[in-house]
């Protein structure tokens, strides 16, 4: 694919003869014979590189080079000005709004052919300076986006909801807003395992994923813990309406049918709820272990229901089903 270069120059004999020495070298070559339609043709060309003459009528070169390097679709176009004004002074302004070279007038053919390549080549490094940062900017977010998700639901995990967690219970302590945590349960998961195999449990908790994603607002937080355990984290809710959500997110997975291959798996869950109201001036952690502590009795009181956490459950044992 041949590099173009833009000729923005008023004299068509001066345009005619480096043009034919530029597509001897193998250039593709767009010519503009004033500064307006040179600013008109880098925008819709795109050229490589652009040769730019400074005296010419109406818009002068200098004009034409701010012009190009303000705008956003053209700024990164290397230029070389073409002049016959040889002064240092002539030169140093170029180089100040942008030129990126400066070649007098009339100029040697071989330099001229060595200052386009030298242009191109520092582009031709820019680009791909600017790839590599891409890709590694890329990977970056793909490391870190796999840092704080569960690879199989798509869900964030315990590190991430921790983190969220923190935030959000300081932002509740500080503002005074409230804050509600759900922990869920699936029930008799190990005999799904057991009965379909593990990769039916899978889709299994890829479905309860899904169903969480879709019943929550994008401020609560949703997390696998590991295991069939997912946690919800729901900031500006007070525990009655988290009781509510709890509620609807309970009907809606006792009502879907985890399709695997040609079985249909039948699947509930129990969740605990607990409010950052039932602390009481207690560390972060507290919120957490009053969820678990009514989930714990969800699954006691016999599963595929919700708990909602109040004092007499502190001393309540561990759920180890």
């Amino acid at each position: 694919m041949k590099a173009k270069i833009l000729m923005i120059e008023d004299s068509p004999t001066q345009a005619d003869k480096a043009s034919g020495l530029l597509r001897d070298l193998g250039y593709e070559v767009v010519w503009a014979e004033t500064g307006e339609l040179g600013l008109k043709l880098a925008k819709e060309s795109n050229p490589d590189l652009i040769l730019l003459d400074v005296v010419m009528p109406g818009m002068d070169g200098y004009t034409v080079c701010r012009w190009l390097k303000l705008n956003q679709a053209t700024k990164n176009i290397p230029i070389i000005m073409l002049t016959v004004k040889g002064e240092v002074e002539n030169r140093v302004t170029g180089l100040e709004i942008g030129a990126d070279d400066y070649l007098p007038k009339p100029f040697n053919p071989r330099e001229l052919e060595a200052r386009i390549f030298a242009a191109l080549r520092t582009k031709a490094e820019q680009v791909e300076l600017g790839e590599q940062n891409r890709e590694l900017q890329e990977l970056l977010h793909k490391v870190e986006f796999m840092a704080i998700t569960d690879p199989l639901t798509g869900l964030y995990n315990k590190r991430r909801f921790y983190d969220v967690l923190k935030k959000e219970f300081l932002s509740s302590k500080r503002y005074n807003h409230s804050l509600s945590c759900l922990i869920l349960d699936l029930d008799h998961f190990k005999e799904i395992n057991d009965k379909y195999g593990h990769l039916a449990g899978d889709a299994t908790l890829k479905e309860v994923g899904s169903i969480l994603a879709k019943a929550l607002r994008e401020v609560d937080t949703i997390s696998r813990f590991g295991g069939e355990e997912f946690v919800v984290l729901l900031p500006f809710t007070p525990k009655k309406d988290a009781t509510l959500v709890a509620e609807r997110i309970r009907k809606s997975i006792s009502e879907t049918n985890v399709k695997y291959e040609k079985q249909e798996i039948k699947v509930t869950t129990s969740i605990g709820v607990a409010s950052i109201e039932d602390i009481q001036g207690g560390e972060m952690d507290a919120l957490i272990q009053y969820a678990d502590d009514a989930l714990y009795q969800a699954k006691h009181n016999g599963r595929n229901r919700v708990e909602v956490f109040n004092l007499g459950m502190i001393d309540s044992p561990e759920n180890n089903d």
